[in-house]
């Protein structure tokens, strides 16, 4: 209890780029080995890199919408060091004068809102892959990913326990999405983070040695993670050791960080301005085309949700979780006046499950907004019951219809006219003589079998309300 955890992340995210960021090879995910690296990317004699005019644009709109700095100057620069899936010997990044300086993003921690400082965010480009086990006895190297365009966005160490620091990964992952810089997918590497993580004790103003956790691509990974690191340097630090500045790996079999290299200075990769590449220069007419373009960010819409729709933190939150689900809320919204609250619920509730189990994202669902919004309509209205909507629900999912169509054809409508749920009520008074005694000695709970009964005689399209009040009503009418 006597240690401070401090937590500095670098995420890594790839720009939603069609080619790289430096030539005209593609960036699409699964090909053969080694089948989009040209010449370029392999830094051959004679082949010049061209800076990707769309992986600018992205970068200027990440900072806009952390309220970062744009530099109106900024420049590439050759970061020196050896690899093996590293074709040049030496990396195009930017160092002394990045794309984005500074920023915030504020992240919901601990009941409260915390604002996360930003370092900086700068342009790069990615490094090939290793693949160890495919050739035996030796390690293949596709450069496929050589050249793809990334963003590092470097956090100050301001995080202070590793939830801290996955809810800012989850607010940032969010973010890029919403922007549509990048694709997001953790899987295929798209959005990957190394956490620098140092441990001090409480009321020290000085930093402790850091250990830099490399290629995290899981929110559950980074947190174990960064936990084991954590109660490793304590435990070090305890029994008198002092810890080594390091690169670590997470081994996610074992639970545990291991050790890979030294973890380098700035001065080691030998920075200098790239010959190859010009300045870029960003003009404010540039910056103000772009802020116009800027979607609705995801905090804003969280809030918006929860003012103009009346919804509940958590309700806005999940249905703020992707644009895509967003706009699906929305549109329904907008097809038919139907009540935000349940709405939500049935979005929440039977869509996302259904969504889940398929596998499938909101923008490939196959129930329309607008015929998803009658389904609620029809509930709201009458016509059918809660228990008859989700048979609805599950037949407009198979492709057999819009809500009125299936109700139709399913013979679904729900009996509200009390005359004939009356007939009904009449006759499980008569059949059930011993429960209906038993409720008017005073055990209410009877009333449920009861009115149950009548739902049964209905074959279900009793309307529920409806049937229990006039239970209620007969009952005491006997007494």
């Amino acid at each position: 209890m006597n240690w401070e955890t401090v937590i500095g992340l670098e995420v890594h995210a790839q720009l939603s780029t069609d080619s790289k960021i430096f030539s005209g090879a593609s960036t699409a995910f699964g090909a053969e080995p080694n089948s989009q690296a040209c010449a370029v990317d392999l830094g051959l004699p004679g082949a010049l890199p061209v800076v990707n005019i769309r992986a600018v644009e992205m970068a200027v709109k990440f900072g806009l919408a952390v309220n970062g700095r744009i530099a109106s100057h900024s420049i590439f620069a050759r970061k020196n060091y050896f690899y093996p899936d590293l074709p040049k010997g030496y990396q195009i990044s930017q160092y002394e004068d990045p794309i984005v300086s500074g920023g915030v993003l504020p992240i919901d921690f601990d009941g409260g809102i915390t604002d996360i400082q930003l370092t900086r965010a700068h342009l790069e480009e990615d490094a090939g892959k290793s693949a160890h086990g495919n050739v035996l006895g030796a390690t293949g190297i596709d450069l496929n990913r050589a050249g793809t365009a990334l963003l590092e966005i470097v956090s100050e160490p301001v995080m202070r326990s590793a939830k801290e620091a996955v809810a800012y990964l989850r607010e940032l992952h969010q973010l890029v999405q919403y922007l549509k810089i990048c694709d997001g997918n953790m899987e295929e590497g798209s959005f990957r983070c190394d956490a620098n993580v140092s441990v001090r004790l409480k009321g020290d103003t000085e930093f402790g040695t850091r250990t830099e956790i490399k290629n995290l691509n899981s929110f559950r990974f980074v947190e174990r993670a960064i936990d084991f690191e954590v109660e490793r340097q304590i435990d070090v630090l305890t029994e008198g050791g002092s810890i080594t500045q390091e690169t670590r790996l997470y081994d996610t079999e074992a639970g545990e960080t291991r050790s890979m290299r030294g973890k380098e200075d700035a001065h080691d990769y030998r920075y200098f301005p790239d010959p190859d590449l010009l300045p870029v220069h960003v003009a404010p007419e540039f910056i103000e085309d772009l802020s116009v373009q800027l979607p609705e960010l995801p905090r804003a819409k969280r809030q918006r949700f929860v003012t103009d729709y009346e919804l509940s933190q958590d309700d806005a939150s999940l249905l703020t979780g992707s644009a895509e689900t967003a706009a699906y809320f929305e549109a329904c919204l907008a097809a038919e006046a139907v009540d935000p609250k349940a709405l939500s619920n049935w979005i929440v509730g039977e869509l996302f499950a259904a969504l889940n189990e398929a596998g499938l994202k909101i923008e490939y669902c196959p129930i329309k907004p607008t015929d998803f919004s009658v389904l609620i309509e029809r509930i709201s209205d009458g016509t059918i019951s809660g228990k008859m909507a989700k048979e609805v629900f599950q037949a407009m999912w198979d492709g057999e219809g819009n809500a009125d169509e299936v109700i139709d054809a399913r013979g679904l409508e729900q009996i509200s006219d009390s005359a004939a749920i009356e007939a009904a009520v009449d006759e499980v008074i008569a059949e059930n003589s011993d429960q209906v005694a038993q409720f008017r000695a005073g055990k209410e709970k009877v009333l449920g079998f009861l009115v149950g009964q009548v739902m049964k005689k209905t074959k279900g399209q009793a309307n529920p309300k409806v049937a229990n009040e006039l239970m209620k009503k007969q009952l005491g009418d006997g007494e």
